[in-house]
């Protein structure tokens, strides 16, 4: 299952749970306290995947490491690329 199938799958089943307690079926009376703090739910998990998804891609963009290899690489890359096209006559 790829990671998109188990985010979907942990929704699907907060989602119907969140449902089942708001809609409140015959059966289940809630206190008033847990309807008002149940019915925002969803805007609540939200801002916090959204805090959550900022703090990762922060610390991500923070500890990113740097490739000197890759980089002279790819100065090489560049510099062979203008001496051909300097080569076949085009000028910078």
């Amino acid at each position: 299952m790829t990671k998109l199938g188990q985010w979907l799958c942990g929704l699907a089943v907060l989602g119907s749970a969140w449902a089942a307690l708001a809609l409140a079926p015959p059966g289940l009376q809630l206190a008033t306290p847990y309807r008002q703090a149940l019915l925002p739910l969803p805007v609540y998990l939200l801002v916090a995947f959204g805090c959550y998804s900022l703090a990762t891609v922060g610390y991500r963009l923070a500890t990113f490491n740097d490739c000197e290899e890759a980089a002279a690489e790819l100065q090489e890359h560049i510099s062979a690329a203008r001496a051909d096209l300097r080569r076949r006559g085009l000028r910078f």
